[in-house]
């Protein structure tokens, strides 16, 4: 922390000589400059500026209850127009240099958890309606009490499983990974690429992007996974210019008439708070929502902090200066999103990016948040993008979360057993809830055993027996003949 800073902490205002601008962000006082801001601005941009490429291959590729799927280029309109405002709102009302835009993890939980069980509309009141709720457990304090509910290793180890499963569905996407067909009459459930082996130039195009997108991180490349994705992209529509494709899939990399287009907001506004209940009860919802709550609210209490400390700016006990105000601006983007049919918005991690360039405040979100509304106009350009270019940062997203393994205490089987449970359930039975329910019923279950069964908070015993309904609804539905 400069010394400007202290000095002004002390006064309680900000350096003679400070423009309006300066003092309203305090960026002389943190030791800043406009410079470092802006600088700081777009380095956090070009770091996240591949989720408007990729909100819309996850959301588009999948289908709702009905067979409807997104438009992936409503979806790109979307996902910059809610990343835009979110961010400069949280730059403003929060002044810290952390930028929000659609969750990877959260986005995968409403394509292939909530859409395949409802209508779009519905899964994305589903998303509104948790953004509310963390409201107002941020209102109420609440949150403190969820926190200490659920013990850390565990939640480390959810967003472990997320990784894997996020990883899981970057291999299928790309064809890399593919179900073996039932009339094959094998116990296998997968394969190598189509037919056992890898064929194509398409799945080459992903090969060489998941080895340029972990030599880049290796490298430590800032913006890694945006330059492969565009370095990719650009191979992809050279190879479908000069050689015979079948197939790209759902996008195929072909030039588009025009770079610059109008805005589609024709998403905006399409969904319905409390549909999702009349499709699949009240409790699978609650159980839904509570999957939403935990991978947004305490994934958005890991970054604050994180980036915060980066940027040297928690206090003398450690804590985020203004959180509530922050983790309240986090939940409206939560509600943003879901309004809006961009998924859940949420503050993103590569907002470090900015960080290490100099960025100590919220007008680098004004810069960052200016990109993003720049990137309104160049949908077309967007989406030109295919699975193939795209899904190797699935890939790498997947190893940055399962990195977080190294924290879990493997020795000790009480929390050893239920982390494991919780990571690979998730990519085995392609379900984030499941998951997560594995995992919390096995840890109340080996406390118990223990004879420690009041060691477990008890808002987490509530979940348990939530999660063990929800596993068990189809025979209890046959005893009650419903």
């Amino acid at each position: 922390m400069s010394e400007a800073y202290k000095t002004a902490e002390r006064q309680g205002t900000g350096p003679s000589g400070a423009t309006g601008v300066d003092r309203f962000f305090r960026i002389t006082e943190r030791g800043s400059t406009f410079g470092r801001e802006i600088r700081g601005g777009f380095a956090t941009f070009f770091t996240m500026a591949y989720i408007l490429v990729l909100n819309p291959l996850i959301l588009g590729g999948a289908k709702d209850k009905f067979g409807e799927q997104l438009d992936p280029v409503q979806l790109t309109t979307a996902t910059a127009l809610v990343a835009a405002v979110m961010t400069i709102i949280m730059g403003v009302g929060g002044n810290l240099p952390l930028a929000l835009a659609a969750g990877l993890g959260l986005n995968a939980v409403v394509a292939f958890q909530l859409a395949p069980l409802m209508s779009w509309d519905d899964a994305m009141g589903l998303i509104v309606l948790e953004g509310l709720l963390i409201c107002v457990l941020v209102v109420t304090g609440l949150r403190e009490a969820v926190m200490h509910a659920i013990p850390q290793q565990l939640k480390q180890a959810i967003s472990v499983g997320i990784g894997l499963f996020i990883a899981l569905i970057g291999f299928v996407d790309a064809g890399f990974v593919t179900r073996i067909p039932d009339a094959a009459n094998t116990t296998v459930p997968v394969q190598l690429g189509s037919t056992g082996t890898l064929a194509g130039w398409p799945m080459l195009v992903f090969c060489v992007g998941v080895l340029l997108t972990v030599g880049l991180l290796a490298r430590k490349v800032r913006g890694a996974i945006l330059v492969s994705i565009v370095t990719m992209t650009v191979v992809a529509l050279v190879v479908n210019a000069v050689a015979d494709v079948e197939t790209w899939g759902l996008t195929t990399p072909e030039w588009p008439d025009k770079i610059v287009d109008a805005p589609d907001f024709g998403l905006l506004g399409q969904f319905s708070l409390f549909g999702a209940f009349g499709q699949v009860g009240v409790v699978t919802v609650v159980l839904l929502v509570f999957t939403l709550i935990l991978s947004d609210f305490f994934d958005t209490m890991g970054t604050v902090v994180g980036v915060s400390a980066e940027a040297g700016l928690l206090d003398e006990d450690g804590k985020v200066p203004g959180l509530g105000k922050v983790l309240l601006i986090d939940g409206a983007a939560a509600v943003a999103g879901g309004a809006a049919s961009a998924s859940s918005a949420t503050s993103y991690i590569e907002s470090a990016a900015g960080v290490g360039e100099g960025a100590r405040t919220g007008f680098a979100n004004l810069v960052t948040g200016s990109l993003f509304g720049l990137a309104l106009f160049l949908t077309p350009l967007l989406t030109i993008v295919p699975l193939q270019a795209a899904a190797p940062a699935l890939v790498a997203v997947g190893f940055l979360m399962m990195t977080q393994v190294k924290h879990i205490e493997w020795d000790r089987y009480e929390i050893a057993i239920p982390a494991f449970l919780t990571i690979v359930v998730m990519p085995f039975t392609y379900s984030i809830t499941n998951g997560i329910g594995a995992g919390f019923l096995a840890y109340v279950l080996i406390k118990t055993v223990l004879g420690r069964a009041k060691e477990v908070h008890w808002l987490l015993w509530g979940t348990s027996a939530l999660f063990l309904v929800y596993f068990a609804i189809d025979p209890i539905e046959q005893l009650l003949g419903v």
